[in-house]
């Protein structure tokens, strides 16, 4: 495993961390009363567009999983489409998923999509990048062994961490704390962010620290 392949990693997602600190500091600045808790609804759309938009501008600079074959443009184009409905399609199963666990499912569902779109953002957009549309190649990453590179590990590392995240952040929910942070969906989607800021931290320290034990399969 060379080195400055890991070094492309971390120089990724230290600005993928950057863009998400970015989005508690730059806002301020131009919108009146903005805080991540007071006007939490407008900070996940900020959020999700930044990650989004970062996501795109790093894979199109350093194309992690680079293609031999020419691609003609209506391929793009078409490849493009997929990925918008893949997306689409996964804010509304996410969606689906945090009513099931007990999310209002008539109240607050401006709130509850919000933070569908950004679960699916940390995780979905993320697989769109590396992998794009092909839900065989997302089976194979997440199975066991199934890493083909570095960049694959990372993708396990991140996705995990962010939905693990959103998870423990619904604990303080019920407590009678009366904490602004307690109402939905602000705890669970802070701790999605911080558990996706803490996978882009701890996935290229693990590769890092195992690069030796770590072998991967050609494609």
């Amino acid at each position: 495993m060379k080195d400055t392949e890991i070094k492309r990693l971390l120089s990724a997602h230290f600005v993928s961390v950057m863009s998400i600190i970015l989005t508690t500091i730059v806002p301020p600045f131009f919108l009146e009363n903005f805080s991540v808790l007071g006007t939490h609804l407008i900070w996940l759309c900020i959020c999700s567009i930044c990650v989004t938009t970062v996501n795109i501008i790093l894979y199109i600079i350093l194309k992690p999983n680079p293609s031999s074959k020419r691609i003609s443009f209506a391929h793009k184009v078409t490849k493009f489409l997929k990925c918008c409905v893949v997306f689409f399609i996964s804010c509304i199963l996410f969606h689906g998923i945090i009513v099931l666990y007990g999310a209002p499912l008539i109240e607050s569902v401006l709130e509850t999509f919000l933070f569908a779109v950004l679960l699916s953002t940390f995780t979905t957009l993320h697989c769109l990048c590396m992998l794009g549309p092909n839900i065989q190649a997302w089976i194979r990453v997440f199975s066991k062994n199934g890493a083909m590179s570095i960049w694959d590990n990372s993708l396990q590392i991140t996705t995990m961490c962010s939905i693990v995240g959103a998870w423990f952040g619904a604990f303080p929910i019920p407590l009678d704390w009366d904490r602004p942070w307690q109402i939905w969906p602000i705890s669970c989607s802070l701790g999605a962010t911080f558990g996706y800021v803490a996978g882009l931290i701890i996935a290229p320290l693990w590769i890092y620290w195992n690069r030796k034990q770590l072998t991967y399969k050609s494609r």
